[in-house]
């Protein structure tokens, strides 16, 4: 049972190294702050979401893997309000998107509707 455990863990910190990588990745070659942070906020949440349920199922102790759950949870209700925050912060402060960008027709396309 413990080699199968064994496997699985690495499985999981193996996917949340991906993660990471394609996070990393994508801070290096996306064109625009938001594009970017999209990038490092998703690959982050997950990269390190799988790295806490390995040690959540690699530790024998419940209290560890309570503690490692409750982390990603954490991680999975912050990381998006703070990427929209800084996106919009971004925004207001006249960053502007991307050229290939494409703005929906309905909502508004400038820093004066977000005030």
């Amino acid at each position: 049972m413990t080699g199968l455990l064994d496997i699985l863990t690495g499985l999981l910190l193996l996917a949340g190294g991906v993660f990471a990588v394609a996070g990393a990745l994508g801070l290096l070659r996306f064109p625009d702050v938001y594009t970017r942070m999209h990038a490092a906020s998703k690959a982050g949440t997950l990269g390190s979401g799988f790295a806490l349920v390995a040690v959540a199922v690699y530790a024998a102790d419940l209290g560890v893997a309570i503690r490692a759950i409750a982390a990603v949870m954490f991680l999975m209700l912050t990381a998006p309000i703070s990427a929209h925050l800084l996106a919009r912060a971004a925004l207001l402060a006249g960053y502007p998107p991307a050229p290939a960008t494409r703005m929906e027709p309905d909502s508004p396309s400038g820093v004066d509707a977000l005030h």
